[in-house]
């Protein structure tokens, strides 16, 4: 387990992972988790292929890596349901095995993905279905009016990174070390927001 002040908590096992916000050691303020959801509705959003329609729609409109997809997705249901990267990236590697997309060409650090020209045929003749789901998900999901960020899906976001990170290499004193610095240097960056 990873502790810390203020009954924050982050737990790595077998069966996945939790994280615990309170204000002490009996408080669960906030509680989230890597293998049992988001917190939020547990229907299913998409029909089967209809995920990679949308990725390879919002990637063909523009390239982007696998966070900015989670972000649009979040966007285009009105904040009620972001996908996590356990459900994007392996879609996103079926894409890319199906020919579909491409790594973008240029130095940055994120994987950024574009529509190859294969892909933007495959958008041509499935355009009804597409438009139609981008219809449905229109109508089913007004747009919010711009509110709070997305605290919880960024959080979110974090602990997914960590547990990925984690199952692919594990835990080290060098890459705990590393993880410490970039928290500590986002928690300073927040406390010097006005």
């Amino acid at each position: 387990m990873l502790g810390g002040p203020r009954g924050f908590g982050l737990n790595f096992g077998p069966g996945g992972f939790h994280f615990d916000f309170g204000d002490g050691p009996g408080d669960r303020g906030f509680r989230g988790g890597g293998g049992g959801g988001r917190g939020r509705s547990r229907r299913r959003m998409f029909g089967s292929g209809e995920l990679r329609l949308v990725l390879l729609k919002l990637i063909a409109d523009e390239p982007r890596h696998g966070y900015e997809l989670i972000r649009a997705i979040e966007e285009l249901t009105g904040g009620e349901y972001a996908p996590s990267p356990g459900v994007i990236y392996p879609t996103l590697t079926m894409l890319q095995d199906m020919g579909l997309i491409a790594d973008a060409p240029g130095d940055t650090q994120k994987k950024v993905f574009e529509a190859t020209d294969e892909g933007r045929t495959h958008l041509s003749e499935n355009e009804a279905e597409v438009e139609a789901l981008f219809e449905r998900l229109d109508e089913a999901f007004p747009k919010r009016e711009p509110g709070h960020p997305p605290i919880g899906r960024a959080i979110g976001n974090l602990m997914n990174a960590l547990r990925h990170r984690v199952a692919h290499d594990g835990f080290d004193e060098a890459l705990v070390h590393e993880i410490t610095e970039i928290l500590d240097d986002a928690a300073q960056r927040i406390e010097r927001l006005k």
